[in-house]
């Protein structure tokens, strides 16, 4: 998709390629962190499956290629109202004055201000769990290989990076523990952080270090009851939040911005109100399902892998090792963790709308 966008070619030179990832299932304090699970990620043909882009570069390069295709940015305010007509939605900002459109999209993330505003309530539960994030420098390079640690606390995941521009090798950690431990890290001493790091990951990279303040954020599941009401539609975080220990955040938001991207320019060519209920409920049926089905899957992966049950332990490692060694059924997940499904919106196959 983000090739097709022309975004691409603009991103390209700072994302990591994923070669290789692998899966252990272990405790904390374990001196032997068995794999049981390997992915190659990498294709003879049409490369690796995944990249591992910072956040900044992505969003820089969309807000350039948007201000290229003509759209107009009215930024920082917000949307403190918003009215719906017989023809179009006015939204009244914060800094006064209001813009009139025919559709207008809430993706202001997981606490949506347009979502409460439109009526829209959400079903889930909180986790009970916290998700650090940081930036690794570490000693020696990953060469592409991405780890995820299945502990009792939760996922613990290192994701390769592009070396800095003054040749640091880095690793984006993801680190879930419960929510008392994670804030207690996160605010206590930098040294603390570090060696607890250190226990969980070891020194495979050689010495460590954190880059930055880490940073915490609550887990949850959410999922909006509605994606749509006239002339608003929901996506990104805004419709949906799941655990992250699929990686498929991010990922659910290109599918929503790609299936309503399909279904407003169809509309339009065929002369339609693209804000009109019979538009937008093809919007709402084709997304509905496969956020819901990422949801239970991932509530399901959590429940089963943040647990020291032996014989749930047991059971686990009993499938881990049934999975790899069948390349096919490999070959099935990391198709679908990449969007290659049957009913993909035509930007995630790699075609024009």
């Amino acid at each position: 998709m983000l090739a097709e966008l022309g975004v691409w070619d603009a991103i390209a030179q700072d994302a990591q390629p994923v070669n290789e990832m692998i899966v252990a299932d272990s405790r904390a304090h374990d001196a032997v962190r068995p794999v049981f699970l390997t992915f190659a990620t990498a294709a003879a043909d049409d490369g690796p499956s995944a990249h591992v882009i910072a956040d900044g570069v992505v969003v820089a390069a969309l807000r350039r290629a948007a201000a290229a295709a003509g759209v107009t940015t009215v930024a920082p305010d917000t949307v403190t109202d918003f009215s719906v007509g017989e023809t179009a939605v006015a939204a009244t900002l914060a800094k006064g004055g209001a813009i009139h459109a025919r559709l207008l999209v809430a993706a202001d993330g997981v606490r949506s201000r347009l979502r409460a505003l439109a009526g829209i309530t959400t079903v889930g539960r909180s986790y009970g769990q916290t998700g650090i994030v940081a930036t690794v420098e570490h000693e020696r390079p990953h060469g592409g290989r991405a780890e995820e640690h299945f502990l009792p606390s939760g996922p613990f995941a290192m994701l390769p990076m592009i070396d800095d521009n003054e040749g640091h090798h880095r690793s984006s950690l993801v680190w879930t523990e419960p929510d008392e431990v994670a804030v207690r890290l996160v605010a206590g001493d930098p040294l603390v952080f570090t060696v607890e790091l250190e226990r969980r990951f070891g020194r495979r990279l050689g010495a460590i270090k954190v880059a930055g303040k880490p940073l915490a954020f609550p887990l949850s599941v959410a999922l909006a009851r509605d994606f749509v009401r006239p002339r608003c539609a929901l996506a990104g975080d805004a419709a949906h939040t799941i655990h992250p220990i699929a990686g498929q955040g991010l990922n659910l938001g290109y599918r929503d911005v790609a299936a309503l991207a399909e279904t407003v320019v169809e509309a339009h060519r065929l002369g339609l109100d693209i804000g009109a209920p019979g538009v937008l409920d093809r919007y709402q049926r084709w997304r509905r399902y496969d956020t819901a089905e990422m949801a239970m899957m991932t509530d399901v992966l959590n429940t089963l892998f943040a647990n020291d049950n032996p014989a749930i332990r047991l059971m686990r490692d009993v499938g881990l090792g049934f999975v790899d060694r069948l390349p096919g059924l490999k070959a099935l997940f990391i198709g679908e963790a990449s969007g290659n499904r049957d009913g993909a919106p035509r930007l995630l196959r790699g075609e024009a709308i």
